[in-house]
């Protein structure tokens, strides 16, 4: 396929996603199904790691959101002081938290279509303070961690699985928000993928913002090798993919 063939199947891909013709009867919404779970499921003897609630914070600056909107920029060049377990606890709630949780949906932090919320976040913890090097995931209906594995070379996978971008590999932490595909198809079917893609944007935003109350550095990696990230957090890369990324640090 020629160049520009490429470029009009990529833009055609964000006109299909709602076509007239797609038949929602058939989603498995539609056909009864019950909706599939808010979060992955926690695996037998894995560790999970309590977060400080909201109402506990003391680690942030009075920050208004229009002056956090004003001062946001991508950040490139971080120094060595780790990120404290509250300042996560932070960046996890406001990117995803749980307002509020119904029979089979969570109204959130951020929008999602449907209130599906179909991203799960992993953090691949590099510098932050009392919490071993290695990947965990975010329990949203906890407001808890989950290590998913420990792995003291950490840096340096992530910086080859983001095509040899140094800077990522400098952080404190590096945000992967994966798509559980089905959780958003069971009731938009074909319609699913621009509703993931968009969602995706609306937690990197929030991320964004919530770096500056912290007076943290943040950029958003949309270069990654697919197949590599996918490989060093577990993932299928079917049924769940990174869709997105982002790298936090403290600002030099």
């Amino acid at each position: 396929m020629s160049y520009h063939s490429e470029i009009k199947k990529a833009r055609q891909f964000l006109k299909d996603s709602w076509r007239k013709e797609f038949d929602f009867s058939q989603t498995a919404q539609a056909q009864g199904l019950p909706p599939p779970p808010l979060e992955k499921p926690v695996k037998p003897n894995q560790k999970i790691i309590p977060l400080l609630p909201p109402r506990q914070w003391k680690s942030f600056t009075d920050k208004g959101v229009l002056t956090a909107i004003r001062q946001r920029r991508s950040c490139r060049n971080f120094i060595s002081k780790p990120i404290s377990q509250e300042e996560l606890a932070i960046l996890l709630w406001v990117t995803q938290g749980v307002l509020r949780k119904g029979q089979g949906y969570t109204l959130r932090t951020v929008p999602s279509a449907g209130a599906r919320h179909a991203l799960e976040t992993y953090v691949c913890a590099m510098n932050i303070a009392d919490l071993k090097q290695g990947v965990y995931r975010y329990l949203p209906l906890s407001h808890s961690l989950v290590e998913e594995f420990l792995d003291n070379e950490l840096r340096k996978q992530v910086i080859l699985a983001t095509f040899g971008q140094e800077y990522v590999g400098q952080g404190a932490c590096f945000f992967c928000w994966s798509a559980m595909c089905y959780r958003m198809e069971w009731r938009y079917g074909p319609g699913a993928s621009k509703a993931i893609a968009l969602d995706a944007g609306h937690v990197c935003q929030n991320l964004y913002l919530a770096c500056e109350i912290i007076s943290c550095g943040c950029c958003a990696i949309g270069a990654y090798d697919q197949e590599r990230l996918d490989g060093l957090l577990g993932l299928d890369s079917e049924e769940e993919f990174v869709v997105y990324s982002a790298v936090v640090g403290k600002r030099k």
